[in-house]
């Protein structure tokens, strides 16, 4: 069982950062693929990055790449979301994961509760 929490989120002017964590609890978390989702009001939960087991492999969505960057600490059992030149659009519920690697919301068995990510504009 794998229990996750994030946090980091936050309001930010566009053009801003933000570094979203997310802390695993659980021996068998290093096991596990984690990525990053986000749902936006009215949209439904699309994929934003993913990183494998060791970290040795990474995955992100166009909008993503360049502006975002996904790594994880096993030591720490914990992921990180680095997100640059944020943009209003990036606005919403951002959710880690953890499961196979992959892009789909079905790949990943376990969730967190979410954080606010806000870009103003």
């Amino acid at each position: 069982q794998v229990q996750l929490v994030e946090s980091g989120g936050g309001l930010v002017q566009t053009g801003g950062s933000l570094r979203l964590s997310c802390a695993a609890s659980g021996r068998t978390f290093s096991s596990y693929a984690v990525a990053w989702f986000r749902q936006a009001p009215g949209k439904e939960r699309e994929f934003v990055a993913a990183i494998s087991m060791s970290g040795g492999r990474t995955y992100s969505t166009d909008s993503a790449k360049g502006r975002f960057t996904i790594s994880r600490d096993v030591a720490k059992n914990t992921v990180y979301l680095q997100m640059n030149s944020l943009k209003p659009e990036d606005t919403a519920v951002y959710y880690c994961a953890a499961g196979v690697f992959g892009t789909r919301w079905y790949d990943y068995n376990y969730w967190g509760q979410g954080t606010q990510v806000t870009v103003s504009s």
